[in-house]
Formats: C-alpha cells, structure tokens, sequence
C-alpha cells in the first residue's frame, strides 16, 4: 500500500510542477511546492496521506482553471476588442 501512495505522490508532485511552470512567479511557486512536499514528508498515516493527495489534487484543479481564465481573457481581448472599438 505504501507504494501505491508514493507513486500517487511523486505523480501529484509531477504533474503540479509541470503545471506551474506557467505561473505568473514561477519560481515562487517552485520553492513553495517543494516546501510543502518536504513538510509534509514525514507523515505515515496512510489516510493523512490520501487527505494531502487529494488536497493536492484540488490545487491542480484550480491551478487549470486559472489558466483556462487567462486563455479565455486573452482570446476574448484578441477578438472582441474591434468590436468594442467601432461602436
């Protein structure tokens, strides 16, 4: 079991620095991702364990929803704006 955990572990960790690579401070977020995986790397309980994972996962989540944010305002600028201009 406690293989299963740690593979989900360096995954979340993995996927969540892939993922912040395009933070506005990335290397802010960097340092702190690193920090809070370090913390928390003591930790045996295999419930606590999963209760971080899936607090990890939820930071993910809301990590693409910025990012999908910004895309949509960026697209929305690019090609609304003339039609703002002309009215």
């Amino acid at each position: 079991m406690a293989n299963s955990l740690r593979g989900e572990v360096l995954n979340l960790y993995k996927n969540l620095l892939y993922l912040g690579r395009e933070y506005p401070k990335g290397d802010y977020f960097k340092r702190r991702l690193k920090n809070v995986f370090l913390k928390n790397k003591d930790v045996k309980d295999p419930e606590k364990i999963k209760e971080l994972i899936k607090r990890g996962e939820f930071v993910m989540k809301e990590l693409e929803a910025l990012y999908f944010l910004r895309k949509y305002r960026a697209m929305k600028q690019r090609y609304y704006s003339d039609v703002n201009k002309s009215n």
